[in-house]
């Protein structure tokens, strides 16, 4: 079996420690709205139509959660624990919403390191440009574990 070009992968259970954190800050942009709604294809007006939005008690335009939810799952993928990572649980609540051009600061941490069960939870939360949490949760990933299988067959007689 051909497992493909070697890539790194994230850290082990071992190498995690409660009290970890990871702080990132992301810049909703169109360029990043107008890709997620191409993906999607969902054309909910509350998203792209500033008209409709101003007659909502929204006023605005607003960001799909899912894509807050795909920025706390890719920095789970790309740093914390990294890549190979598998998110097996995630509860977001979005306190408040979040609008175009809106600059959100994101904190994970580590709160509970589970290696037998090679479980790493983690405290998510985001925070908009006036200090107000507008997501929390949690998130319970894998981090990478590899098995020690053989990809070649090989016979040797004893």
């Amino acid at each position: 079996m051909l497992l493909g070009k070697k890539r790194k992968l994230g850290r082990k259970i071992e190498d995690i420690t409660i009290g970890e954190k990871l702080k990132l800050t992301e810049k909703i942009e169109d360029k990043d709205l107008l890709l997620y709604l191409g993906l999607t294809n969902d054309g909910n007006p509350l998203y792209i139509q500033h008209d409709f939005a101003s007659t909502t008690s929204f006023e605005k335009p607003v960001v799909p959660n899912i894509m807050l939810t795909g920025i706390v799952t890719s920095a789970v993928s790309k740093y914390m624990p990294g890549p190979g990572s598998y998110i097996c649980e995630q509860h977001l609540v979005f306190k408040k919403p979040v609008y175009h051009y809106a600059t959100v600061d994101f904190l994970l941490e580590v709160t509970d390191v589970d290696v037998r069960g090679n479980l790493a939870t983690i405290r998510v939360e985001g925070t908009d440009e006036e200090g107000a949490i507008c997501i929390e949760g949690k998130i319970v990933a894998q981090p990478p574990k590899t098995s020690n299988k053989l990809t070649t067959q090989a016979m040797e007689n004893f």
